[in-house]
């Protein structure tokens, strides 16, 4: 026997609208930048970012995490990394270290995240509020892209080409001077892809990438270092550590070694020739 349905027979399968929680609304965190690396020329610069975060996202880009925060003082105070620089952050998040970048005079900053519409969306928000509608700010050498790590890097390398560079004519792309990764080797299953990433799109000489971290599973410290030890096993990169500060712990209720999770590592990787 067939049993048929009238058409309002279907809301008997129809959830309750309290039947789920609504999903998170977005958050807007502010970072302040150091007055000491403001320097006097660029005085009337913003001097704090107002960085919304999507409410919640399983990549975990709801966070404007500790590792952010470091590498971006760190890029403020160190100005030479990204001046006159193409710079691409991968992973970007709020992509709060992709703005200093850019106020720090780079040449073309590409910031990439996992190609989800909330993520491309929310940075786009971000640099809209936050760079656009300052004076004196143009943003045309930004560019924003979803990109998968370890994918073909094409368009990563088209978005800093300029119009008058044909890379088919002259068989060479430009490439990167400085690649960001912040907090983002926790992520073990993906370590051979971002390596493949910054392999392909970094400068052979003085190419670097600088990788700011912290060890939020303090039990599984030994597979984030494992990047590191891939990085110069396969003698792609020189790996030398920069950088260790204490911030406040993200998650206060997790477990393990409060600081061990509170503190923020930071390493450069610099491109080697290839044997």
């Amino acid at each position: 026997m067939t049993l048929e349905l009238e058409d309002h027979d279907f809301s008997l399968f129809k959830e309750p609208e309290d039947f789920r929680p609504p999903p998170p609304e977005p958050k807007v965190v502010t970072f302040e930048r150091k007055a000491d690396h403001i320097s006097s020329e660029r005085e009337n610069d913003p001097q704090t970012f107002n960085i919304r975060l999507v409410g919640f996202h399983p990549l975990w880009a709801h966070q404007l995490w500790n590792a952010s925060k470091c590498l971006s003082w760190y890029l403020d105070e160190h100005k030479d990394l990204v001046s006159n620089k193409n710079v691409l952050e991968l992973g970007a998040g709020g992509a709060l270290p992709s703005f200093i970048s850019f106020l720090n005079g780079a040449k073309k900053v590409v910031i990439t995240d996992y190609p989800d519409n909330d993520l491309i969306e929310n940075i786009k928000y971000n640099v809209q509020m936050n760079l656009s509608l300052k004076d004196d700010c143009d943003i045309s050498n930004i560019k924003i892209l979803g990109y998968l790590w370890g994918s073909h890097v094409g368009p990563l390398l088209d978005a800093i080409s300029s119009s008058q560079q044909n890379s088919q004519l002259m068989n060479k792309r430009p490439l990167y001077d400085l690649i960001i990764l912040s907090d983002l080797i926790f992520n073990h299953s993906q370590h051979s892809a971002l390596l493949k990433t910054c392999e392909e799109c970094l400068e052979i000489e003085n190419g670097q990438v600088l990788v700011f971290f912290t060890h939020h599973r303090p039990w599984l410290a030994y597979k984030d270092m494992e990047f590191f030890e891939k990085a110069e096993a396969d003698g792609l990169f020189k790996v030398e550590k920069i950088l260790e500060t204490v911030m406040k712990p993200m998650f206060e209720k997790d477990r393990g070694s409060d600081i061990v999770r509170a503190t923020v590592h930071g390493y450069r990787m610099i491109r080697q020739k290839n044997k």
